[in-house]
């Protein structure tokens, strides 16, 4: 008995052992990887709210200064306007060309060169007040939007083929954790007492060089893919000491040999096309899910929340002068839950977060909507409003805010993964053009009643994946697309066989030989 203990115990050392020697280089992999990438996605979509009146008379000034008269207030809404939305467009811009650069350049290696637009990007908005040019800072909107679209999909698509799939969906929360994070920093640093005063404005945009640097000059020292390396590159010695510094030890044979028998069968295999993807009856469920929860991604409000906050804490009856201070709670609500659901997101899964989260937020819709229409008549009602509207944020970042890139990285083949995150990036960036471009319309309508929009499209995201959608939790590509073939209405085998014929195998029963093997042997944590 004591002997069956201590063989227990020992059993159990061996494991955490083996947990502490990868994941120290996973954790700094992934840290490091979006501090430069979706961090600044976040910076950049808070970053422009604090010094919006000081760029506005900057306008104007150099508008005044050209011509001889003041620019009018149509045109300067326009332009504003045009700042602020052209973000949107740069982005999807890097959403089209992400494909073609990660399959030359590999997923590390295009995280480092994205650097090249962040740099360029943040140069052009902190010197455009010094150069009197407003058209700087536009195109330094464009160019960031660019990095921030190659970056929404390198981004996961890395972390998805370094992570073992125990932890898949917790490292793959870093995306969604370090938006949050990037919101918070930008209302952070547009405080009076930092940046957010006239004279200041422009640093706030020279920030983003930090990060940028910091990812320059970490990133190199870890490793590529060894899925990329193996299965599209073909280079053994460098997938094997990707092998050696992602599981930390020193012998990685067993490891190198079970994907190299996936790569030897995938030396021919091409990168399916979008069009291809489009057309693989397969796969065709997993994109319909894809965009639909990229789509509510986006669609589901949060956006207009940040629009309507300022005016919500105003009929609050709270001073103008500390409303940004309050506005920081909604960025730290918004942190904090992210956090929540990248520890939880393995033991609860994709599914549950996913359908409560936009469950929760049609609840406090509902109550928000009621709050706001009958305000002005209870004077404690403006205080539920604030209320609902961190209830909405929270109940985004558990479940919707960063789930949908993990799901991405988790139902393609490493064949069809760059297709599938462009497919991704467009829905996303298309949908978030939308929102910008609709919601004061919508809001000009229908008032106080236009948050009941967003909960249709809440509980008709929710309605379809609670149809639609299995769980992925630690689940192999094969169980995955065994759990898609009825409603693809393909046998698993006949999925096996997509893109391949004779004697060729595909990347999907390739994937499954690999990770059932991982998974029957004593290295069960392989990269899958």
């Amino acid at each position: 008995m004591e002997n069956k203990q201590q063989s227990n115990g020992e059993m159990k050392e061996k494991v955490l052992k083996k947990k502490l020697n990868w994941s120290g280089s996973l954790i700094v992999a992934s840290l490091t990887g979006a501090f430069g990438s979706s961090f600044l996605y976040g910076y950049n979509l808070s970053v422009v709210n604090a010094p919006a009146v000081y760029i506005k008379k900057f306008y104007n000034e150099t508008w005044e200064r050209r011509y001889g008269f003041s620019v009018d207030e149509s045109t300067l809404t326009l332009l504003w306007s045009i700042t602020v939305s052209i973000f949107a467009i740069g982005g999807l811009v890097g959403a089209i060309i992400v494909t073609p650069i990660v399959k030359f350049f590999g997923r590390k290696c295009t995280l480092l060169l994205n650097n090249v637009f962040a740099v360029t990007a943040a140069l052009l908005m902190s010197l455009s007040l010094l150069a009197g040019s407003f058209e700087m800072l536009i195109l330094g909107r464009i160019i960031m939007g660019v990095d921030a679209g190659i970056s929404l999909s390198a981004l996961p698509m890395y972390l998805s083929e370094i992570s073992p799939k125990e932890i898949r969906g917790s490292l793959g929360q870093v995306t969604a954790i370090f938006i949050c994070v990037g919101v918070f920093t930008g209302q952070v640093l547009g405080l009076p007492e930092i940046f957010g005063k006239e004279s200041r404005w422009p640093y706030l945009f020279g920030v983003i060089i930090v990060p940028s640097l910091v990812q320059v000059v970490i990133l190199p020292f870890l490793p590529e893919s060894p899925r990329y390396l193996l299965l599209e590159k073909h280079n053994t010695s460098k997938a094997e000491k990707a092998f050696q510094t992602f599981l930390g030890k020193d012998d990685v044979s067993h490891e190198v040999e079970e994907v190299l028998a996936e790569s030897r069968v995938q030396r021919n295999t091409k990168l399916v096309s979008v069009l291809q993807l489009l057309k693989t009856r397969s796969v065709r469920w997993q994109v319909i899910t894809v965009v639909v929860t990229m789509g509510c991604y986006q669609l589901c409000g949060l956006n207009a929340i940040w629009y309507y906050t300022n005016n919500i804490f105003s009929e609050a009856g709270i001073n103008p002068e500390t409303i940004p201070y309050v506005t920081l709670s909604t960025g730290a609500v918004e942190t904090l839950a992210a956090v929540f659901s990248g520890l939880v997101i393995e033991r609860l899964g994709r599914r549950p977060l996913l359908i409560g989260g936009f469950g929760l937020m049609i609840v406090f819709f509902a109550i928000l909507t009621v709050s706001l229409t009958l305000q002005n008549n209870v004077h404690w009602l403006p205080y539920l409003s604030i209320f609902c509207i961190l209830a909405i944020i929270a109940s985004f970042c558990i479940g919707p805010g960063g789930i949908p890139f993990v799901l991405t990285g988790e139902f393609f083949q490493q064949s069809q993964r760059p297709a599938a995150f462009m497919i991704a990036g467009t829905v996303n960036w298309l949908s978030n053009f939308a929102v910008g471009l609709l919601f004061p319309f919508i809001q000009s309508g229908l008032q106080t009643y236009c948050f009941l929009v967003f909960a249709a499209i809440c509980f008709a995201g929710a309605t379809y994946l609670f149809f639609v959608l299995p769980e992925t939790k630690n689940k192999t590509l094969n169980e995955i697309s065994q759990a898609f073939a009825k409603r693809n209405k393909v046998s698993l085998e006949m999925q096996e066989m997509n893109h391949y014929s004779g004697e060729r195998k595909s990347s999907a029963e390739q994937e499954s030989n690999f990770t059932s093997s991982v998974d029957n042997g004593e290295t069960k944590k392989g990269i899958v």
